[in-house]
């Protein structure tokens, strides 16, 4: 296996050498970056060509991920501390990235700046990539010069976004291929055993029991009308998506979701969760006050709950405390409003709100538990019912077959 050498860069910033064996020149640099490295040269180590650890790499188009934006900010952060200019930065991280969206937003930013932008500035004309809390914290870093300990924050709130989504997600997938299973197993039953059995049973002239005449009305149903039935629910779907694109469908939907029993509990300690840390980490970058709520706004991840904070941000104007605003605003906890006075009360407002998100974090885990058990025995009841359904269907006109029979 051939060696290569390289120079990069270590999560403290420090330039750091040497050599390493790989295939290939992007085998090499993908080794540095699980070693937490970024190289910014890597050559063969026998005197051969000076290789860029991107050239070659077949990028890939598409949305910026959570992981592919945190690793952008380690990048980032890593080499600022080190000192590298911020153009050469970007082009560096931008020869590192196999994601072209991500590599050609980077190298429009270098020129951006070339020409006198702000990296805040370069930030805004990529709000896919760059959610408004990112770029917000990223000014404050400007206006502030501290830059380094910003983006340790952003690391932690993106990964910490990541991780609340993924442990949703995952309580949500199971049941999910369980019903889509179930109603699959419906309709096959429906339209291919049940007709095949009440002919059967219509051929001995037998009167069908109610379980068998519904299966037999509901395939009828289906057969006569199926292309009714698919333009049905072809044109609902591209209504409510449609609907669900403005903001009314929005609020409507978020709030809907908060009303389900477990789910919307998840979904409440999900975004108390999500709010604490955000305002927690905004606080501590030095955003204002009505910055921190028109961005929390944007990033809680809820409509129904971000309507509420137009409310709380003109009551701040006249003067309010925040968690007087928060009195009259419904999707919030009495503990998330209580510690808050606390905090305001004392000054420790950003000790109060990290105790907030530690604790909703650790509800999340548990309410994400508690839905699997809840689910499950919901999904066996499910379950049992179709078959129920179906086999009463079956077997009674069976059963009275038999006893005709004798």
């Amino acid at each position: 296996m051939p060696g290569f050498s390289y120079q990069a860069i270590d999560e403290s910033g420090t330039r750091v050498s040497g050599t390493i064996e790989a295939d290939s020149v992007q085998s090499a640099s993908a080794l540095l970056a699980g070693r937490g490295l970024i190289p910014s040269r890597v050559t063969e180590a026998k005197g051969g060509l000076r290789l860029g650890p991107a050239r070659g790499i077949r990028g890939r188009k598409g949305k910026v991920k959570a992981a592919e934006l945190i690793l952008f900010t380690k990048q980032f952060r890593s080499m600022f501390r080190a000192g590298i200019p911020l153009i050469r930065l970007l082009e560096v991280i931008a020869a590192q990235t196999q994601n072209i969206t991500l590599k050609s937003a980077l190298e429009a930013m270098s020129q951006d700046i070339k020409q006198g932008s702000s990296i805040s500035d370069a930030m805004e004309k990529y709000p896919a990539i760059f959610s408004p809390l990112y770029r917000s914290m990223i000014r404050a870093a400007e206006a502030s010069g501290n830059i380094s300990d910003v983006l340790d924050r952003l690391i932690y709130i993106i990964d910490h976004e990541a991780k609340i989504r993924s442990d949703i997600k995952s309580a949500l997938q199971y049941p999910i291929i369980v019903l889509v299973a179930l109603a699959a197993a419906f309709f096959f039953l429906l339209t291919f055993v049940i007709p095949n059995f009440v002919s059967l049973f219509s051929r001995e002239g037998m009167v069908l029991p109610m379980p068998t005449q519904i299966a037999m009305n509901l395939y009828k149903f289906l057969s006569g009308y199926w292309h009714l039935l698919i333009g049905g629910i072809v044109l609902l779907f591209f209504v409510l998506r449609t609907y669900l694109r403005t903001e009314a469908g929005k609020y409507i939907r978020d709030d809907l979701l908060l009303r389900i029993p477990v789910i919307g509990e998840l979904f409440q300690k999900a975004a108390m969760s999500r709010f604490a840390s955000i305002f927690s980490i905004l606080q501590a970058s030095g955003v204002p006050i009505m910055d921190t709520m028109r961005i929390l706004s944007g990033t809680i991840g809820n409509r129904a709950i971000a309507s509420e904070f137009d409310r709380v941000r003109d009551r701040i104007k006249e003067g309010q405390r925040i968690s007087a605003t928060l009195q009259s605003a419904k999707h919030f906890t009495p503990m998330v409003i209580d510690m808050i006075a606390v905090g305001e009360e004392s000054g420790n407002l950003n000790e109060m709100l990290r105790e907030i998100y530690v604790h909703y974090d650790d509800e999340v885990s548990f309410t994400v538990k508690r839905l699997s058990e809840v689910i499950g025995p919901v999904l066996v009841v499910c379950l049992a019912a179709v078959v129920g359904f179906f086999a009463l269907a079956i077997f009674l006109p069976m059963w009275d077959m038999t006893k005709m029979a004798h």
